[in-house]
């Protein structure tokens, strides 16, 4: 499929596309209508369904797929979809919410076979068992949570993908420098961002929680070790004590949220895997919106740098790599 960012004004758009949000409002003239934001893993589109009746607002909510036909029009200097017919799309359309988001390249039995032999690998009883618990206990939503709302992994499964790309990184780590412990490094890996999990609403119109917004998922994940080894009896270990400043500590500077510093190698390490990876995914994403021979808009979150794209990468040379950026779309 062509894929929503990609379509002109003008053209006619004929395809199912998730709802990634809805609001009401009222027309002049009175009547309802609602501004459903649509969405497929190219990007999304405002729309408005005009006249909307209460069984609409009942069918057309947030994490629903619609099969929308419509057009293409501008409004503002952006696009918009002026839809003519929409309805919800049932089991014999055979369509699934992971082919209309932005998703990791692994499917979620991957990542979870790849973090399982990881922590198969992880001797230490201790930092195994803690490990294992937390991981259990939050099982189904780690594999299923971005990493973050906006600036890296924002998409379905993210954080898992995080969190394997960093294993595999430490992995070679591990061999380069034999005297760096692997359990340790290993289980800072798999925990350190686990905190999002209440932190962040979910996959989907990602938001902060009201926990997320007044503790943040550094401290909340610190409590969490601490709890789960008072339950396990092991909260005297120093293996529990150096796991949660391995968390507090993977950002490194107090204007990112961390209050200690990185302490030991393990914790250092850590600090810059995340860092590397964060990165990475920040660029990937930026490159994909520039063309190539082209600087990309500047990212805030790079130091609001601005990225060269190089003309040589043949890689990036495909049609479906290039997303147009929102400025190139006014």
């Amino acid at each position: 499929m062509k894929g929503i960012a990609f379509y002109k004004e003008g053209e006619r758009v004929r395809d199912y596309l998730l709802i990634k949000s809805v609001n009401k409002g009222m027309a002049s003239n009175g009547k309802p209508f609602l501004t459903i934001i649509l969405q497929d893993k190219s990007g999304d589109i405002e729309s408005k369904l005009w006249g909307c009746t209460s069984e609409d607002e009942t069918n057309y909510v947030q994490g629903a797929i619609v099969f929308a036909e419509g057009d293409i029009t501008r409004y503002r200097g952006r696009n918009q979809f002026k839809i003519r017919t929409i309805r919800l799309a049932d089991e014999r359309d055979n369509v699934r919410k992971s082919e209309l988001v932005m998703a990791a390249p692994l499917s979620e039995k991957e990542l979870n076979e790849k973090v399982t032999q990881y922590l198969f690998d992880i001797q230490n009883p201790v930092i195994q068992r803690l490990t294992r618990a937390l991981l259990k206990k939050h099982h189904d939503a780690f594999f299923e949570y971005p990493a973050a709302m906006s600036i890296h992994h924002n998409f379905l499964s993210g954080l898992a993908y995080h969190v394997s790309c960093m294993l595999d990184m430490a992995k070679a780590v591990v061999v380069l420098y034999p005297e760096v412990n692997r359990d340790l490094l290993y289980a800072g890996i798999i925990l350190h961002d686990m905190g999002k999990l209440k932190e962040l609403s979910g996959s989907g119109s990602t938001k902060y929680t009201l926990e997320g917004n007044l503790l943040g998922h550094i401290s909340i994940m610190v409590d969490e070790i601490g709890e789960a080894a008072r339950e396990m009896g092991i909260a005297d270990r120093e293996e529990v004590l150096l796991l949660q400043h391995m968390v507090l500590s993977h950002h490194e500077n107090p204007e990112w949220g961390s209050p200690k510093p990185p302490m030991f190698k393990e914790a250092e390490i850590l600090h810059m895997l995340d860092d590397m990876d964060a990165k990475m995914n920040i660029m990937t994403r930026a490159i994909r919106k520039t063309k190539p021979g082209e600087f990309s808009e500047r990212v805030f979150a790079l130091n609001n740098r601005s990225l060269y794209r190089p003309t040589f990468d043949k890689e990036l040379e495909r049609e479906q790599d290039y997303i147009p950026s929102e400025k190139e779309n006014e």
